[in-house]
């Protein structure tokens, strides 16, 4: 089961990735283009969701790598 866990960290940051990959390329960018009212979504994709997204599902893959939601039986 440890096992298990540690190679779910490396899908939870690929997940991270993959999902800061789509809001600043399919979300963010075009949004930034169109101009006008969209700036407001375009920052909050790019500034608050993008780090937060990375940031919590980097933190929780790094820990699951390192072993720290091992069981210790």
């Amino acid at each position: 089961m440890n096992a298990i866990k540690r190679i779910l960290g490396i899908v939870w940051i690929s997940i991270g990735m993959g999902a800061v990959y789509y809001l600043i390329v399919n979300q963010a960018i075009m949004l930034w283009n169109k101009g006008g009212e969209n700036y407001i979504p375009a920052i909050i994709y790019t500034v608050i969701l993008c780090p937060m997204i990375a940031g919590s599902l980097g933190t929780f893959g790094f820990y699951s790598l390192r072993g720290e939601f091992d069981s210790k039986d």
